[in-house]
């Protein structure tokens, strides 16, 4: 390697020269927007030249076309390309003119949003919540929201697709690339000048005739006038009546007078009202007396009820509670109309919250009050199964719309009440006995077991520590299951009551069938409850043995182990 020594010389300023030069042009760099020249055209392919690059890049024909540059696919054309890498795998140079002019376009939509400029584009399609529309001149994509379409709500937008229009920028997202785009922005500026000569001719005591209901919202209803404007009528100013949603009063469509109340030049706003065309009616609620049936008309029906008027302007909600006695959960729309004229009871005026609360069912003789006279607690009658769960039956006694309730355990005194459920279906008939009424809570139970003779009875003259006979109808690890002779209930004599002798205490003694005595160590008639002992019988036969044989040498030959020890403590206490 040669090695210049003297900078001076003719071969050292050569290399300086081209050092320079080189350093000097365009830096190439991944990432950036270069310009390409068209060098080489092809059926698939055009081939750009861009300086300082080892080879060719290559575009897509395709991709220009669907770009709209078929005009610019000549030789010696120039078209803006993104370089994405300098070198791939296979060597070659990867370029795109699609990302380049969709970067562009974003350059030109923040200059355009920063100058608050609006931009000519196309509404291509429909999405969730909105359209997509085009930027015409970069073909960038941003998104429309449905309520920025127009200015009021538009059922069809087949006339605005694919339109080229004005749209203006409203939001955008630098990081994230997105765009927010709105036409209705557009219109309303053109509007703006004109709304402010519409909203001079009104002023505040002014009545609109025919005002057509054009929307809701959670605050009140819209309305529209003549139109030309859009005013607002505020939830408080609907009605005296408490209003919750302005879809308990208007329909879309319909037409109302109005009160204008407020005019705003600033805003280009106009506030009306529609109860202060009529009189308070709650001025003269002290006409209405509590407990006393009137005349309402329906003039709104909702899935909780309906909304009547006792008086134009006085309005009260008929909640779905209040419409029968037996029937719950009842629709409305299933009973009236918009238009009826029904009977109904006021249950309640409260003057501070403007409310008056009605009732239908209050104009009908109560059923179970009906049920408790025909039919008071204690009484047999016979009913028709009506319906049935996994643990209860639903009986209609005769012609009364009631459905008294029917639980497994009141069906039978033998059997496992749920087991016993089994053997019932829609449509039997059977008698039952009213067991209880309660006019309050709307509920009659009744029972079936209890038209039955109880075969509990059977320990009505027995008492406790008496002696009884049972057989031993099966055995398990918790002890015996017997039934006593001429009673048909079995009971359970617990393995801890079997014998004294906790050695002897086994279930597994016995085999079933046997005939055994056992004492009742407890007895409640009025809870239907028992307790049998084995153990309880050994300890009475233990004592009185104790009492009649008072000698050591007689109670050895007695049955019992512990007999000879019990009679010396007994012979040392005297």
């Amino acid at each position: 390697m040669e090695l210049f020594k003297e900078i001076d010389n003719a071969k050292s300023k050569e290399f300086e020269q081209l050092l320079k030069s080189q350093l000097s042009r365009t830096k190439i760099e991944e990432g950036k927007i270069i310009e390409g020249k068209i060098n080489k055209i092809t059926e698939k392919y055009v081939f750009l030249y861009i300086e300082n690059l080892k080879s060719e890049p290559v575009l897509d024909i395709n991709e220009l076309k669907s770009m709209g540059l078929t005009e610019k696919i000549k030789v010696g054309e120039k078209i803006s390309v993104l370089l994405e890498k300098i070198e791939d795998k296979n060597g070659e140079v990867v370029v795109s003119a699609s990302k380049a002019q969709k970067i562009k376009g974003w350059d030109k939509l923040v200059k355009a949003y920063e100058n608050k400029e609006p931009i000519m584009g196309k509404i291509t399609s429909k999405c969730k919540g909105g359209c997509i529309v085009e930027h015409i001149e970069t073909g960038s994509l941003m998104f429309l929201p449905g309520s920025q379409i127009s200015d009021k709500p538009l059922k069809d937008i087949s006339h605005l697709m694919n339109e080229p229009q004005k749209f203006a920028l409203i939001k955008l997202d630098k990081v994230r690339g997105n765009a927010c785009v709105s036409r209705r922005e557009i219109i309303s500026s053109f509007k703006k000048e004109d709304k402010a000569k519409i909203i001079e001719k009104y002023k505040v005591g002014d009545i609109i005739k025919n005002a057509e209901v054009k929307g809701y919202s959670s605050f009140g209803c819209f309305f529209n006038v003549n139109g030309e404007l859009d005013v607002l009528v505020h939830l408080q100013e609907i009605s005296y009546s408490r209003v919750n949603h302005p879809d308990e009063v208007f329909n879309i469509g319909e037409k109302h007078d109005l009160k204008v109340i407020s005019v705003d030049k600033e805003k280009l706003q106009v506030g009306c009202s529609v109860k202060q065309l009529s009189q308070d009616p709650f001025e003269h609620v002290e006409n209405y007396e509590l407990n006393k049936v009137y005349k309402v008309k329906v003039v709104k029906i909702m899935d909780f009820g309906a909304f009547c008027e006792l008086e134009p302007g006085l309005t009260t909600l008929l909640h779905s509670s209040e419409l029968s006695w037996t029937k719950k959960n009842l629709s409305a729309k299933k009973m009236f109309r918009v238009g009826d004229e029904i009977d109904c009871v006021i249950t309640e005026i409260d003057k501070e919250k403007r409310r008056v609360a009605i009732s239908h069912r209050l104009t009908k003789e109560n059923p179970y009050e009906v049920f408790n006279k025909k039919y008071p607690v204690g009484t047999i009658v016979e009913g028709e199964i009506v319906n049935k769960n996994e643990y209860s039956l639903f009986v209609k006694v005769e012609d009364l719309d009631i459905d008294a309730f029917l639980h497994c355990n009141d069906l039978t005194y033998l059997n496992n009440g749920e087991e016993e459920l089994e053997k019932y279906k829609k449509g039997d008939k059977i008698k039952v006995k009213v067991l209880e009424i309660k006019t309050s809570e709307q509920k009659v139970r009744v029972g079936l077991r209890q038209t039955q003779t109880d075969p509990f009875d059977w320990f009505k003259d027995k008492k406790v520590n008496q002696t009884i006979t049972v057989k031993i109808i099966s055995t398990d690890n918790k002890g015996l299951v017997v039934r006593p002779e001429g009673c048909e209930m079995d009971f359970m004599i617990k393995k801890s009551q079997i014998a004294i002798n906790a050695a002897d205490a086994r279930p597994s003694r016995f085999t079933g069938g046997e005939r055994i005595d056992c004492a009742i160590a407890d007895l409640d008639l009025s809870k239907r409850k028992v307790g049998l002992s084995i153990k309880l019988l050994e300890e009475i036969e233990k004592k009185e043995a104790l009492e009649k044989y008072g000698s050591e040498g007689s109670g050895k030959n007695l049955p019992f182990s512990s007999l000879s020890e019990d009679l010396k403590k007994k012979d040392k206490k005297k």
